[in-house]
């Protein structure tokens, strides 16, 4: 980590006005720093004058390469930052890095509560919001994603964790080599890694398989596997394996993520949002592959295959909801499965017994309804809520 205090320029353009956008104005402001922005819910996401006299872009990761903005920056030799890349450099933080497909979140959260340190990045707080509030050479573990990563350029990690590769975001990147590279950039710099046993990338391996310093209270093989992620990663730093157990069997797991959400007359219903591609949505099925389950599927597209995740509904599906506008894609391969449309009529639509459980594991994004996988999952929790009363 270097200690070099980051001179910033005095005119910066902050693309995108989501949460990470929000907190690198307020923390370039409280700077010093002249702002302007730019998103598209202003309608000035295309107005190339903005870049006048701009030292920097800092790009929120919702925001293509392809955009106007964007391809003029680079045109015009204007730097670009993600927001993680600019909080680093204000924060000089000693980073946590954590990447991935799937596990992201869960393993963020469970490191920070090992390590007693502060967690930010891709989902919850953005990095830069920690700035004033953390000192120079603090632990921190961020949560990075491929779009965090494209634009980073001093970042590095005293420890890097990936977790796994898999299809996804085939709707921004050409191919998942593109999308893999990205995912990779979180090596550069680093300085521990910490990869998936038989990836074929050099650094500490772990597994689904490893001995634990205790058994996690999270549930399901992947989240076995992100405990020994976490649990590795908490190693390299020099943290007591007491200390990793302790958290271990009492971390509760993250909302969204397998996230039981009530027990309506012996039914229960789990809230796994998060599950925006297959390989997340099968994880789910293998965590419930024993009890009986009614299956809500659906949502924006990605550009994913669905063929594995139909071959994955095995016997203990009772019955399968789609929702959303990949629906006719899904019933193609899944004709089996019920065309509801929206949460509420899924839910109404399934005859549920005791003992049974209801999962939303939708395999695809949200945008088509919802802002966020997070509205989706609060929208899932409400409406269970109501039958509940």
């Amino acid at each position: 980590m270097s200690d070099t205090v980051t001179e910033l320029p005095q005119r910066v353009l902050v693309l995108g006005l989501a949460r990470s956008g929000k907190a690198a104005v307020a923390a370039l402001v409280a700077r010093g720093v002249e702002v302007l922005t730019a998103d598209r819910a202003l309608g000035n996401d295309d107005n190339l004058s903005l870049l006048d006299d701009v030292d920097l872009m800092v790009k929120s990761p919702g925001v293509p390469r392809e955009a106007p903005l964007v391809a003029e920056a680079e045109r015009r030799a204007v730097e670009i930052w993600s927001e993680v890349e600019l909080g680093y450099r204000l924060l000089r933080p000693r980073l946590v890095g954590v990447t991935g497909t799937n596990g992201k979140t869960t393993t963020t959260e469970l490191l920070g509560a090992i390590l007693r340190a502060p967690t930010a990045g891709n989902v919850g707080r953005a990095l830069t919001d920690l700035d004033g509030d953390v000192e120079p050479g603090a632990l921190v573990v961020c949560e990075l994603s491929s779009f965090q990563l494209e634009d980073v350029h001093e970042l590095a990690c005293e420890v890097a964790v990936l977790l796994n590769l898999e299809p996804d975001h085939l709707d921004r990147y050409a191919s998942f080599d593109d999308y893999r590279d990205a995912k990779l950039r979180i090596f550069e710099r680093a300085g521990a890694k910490v990869v998936p046993q038989g990836s074929g990338l050099e650094g500490i391996e772990f597994s689904a398989h490893d001995e634990l310093p205790a058994e996690p209270l999270i549930r399901g093989a992947h989240n076995r596997e992100n405990a020994a992620a976490a649990t590795a990663a908490a190693r390299a730093l020099g943290t007591p394996d007491e200390q990793i157990a302790e958290t271990l069997r009492t971390f509760p797991g993250v909302r969204h993520r397998l996230e039981p959400v009530d027990d309506v007359e012996g039914v229960r219903y789990v809230n796994d949002s998060k599950a925006t591609n297959v390989a997340a949505a099968l994880r789910a099925l293998a965590a419930y592959a024993d009890e009986p389950v009614h299956l809500i599927l659906g949502g924006s597209r990605k550009g994913e295959d669905f063929a594995p995740l139909a071959r994955a509904i095995g016997p203990n599906v009772r019955s399968v909801h789609l929702i959303g506008e990949t629906a006719t894609e899904l019933a193609a391969v899944i004709p089996q499965a019920q065309r509801d449309g929206d949460l509420a009529t899924a839910l109404a639509a399934i005859d549920a017994r005791p003992g049974e459980v209801v999962l939303l594991s939708p395999a695809c994004a949200s945008y088509d309804q919802y802002r966020d996988f997070e509205e989706r999952g609060e929208e899932f929790r409400r409406l269970v809520q109501n039958l509940s009363a």
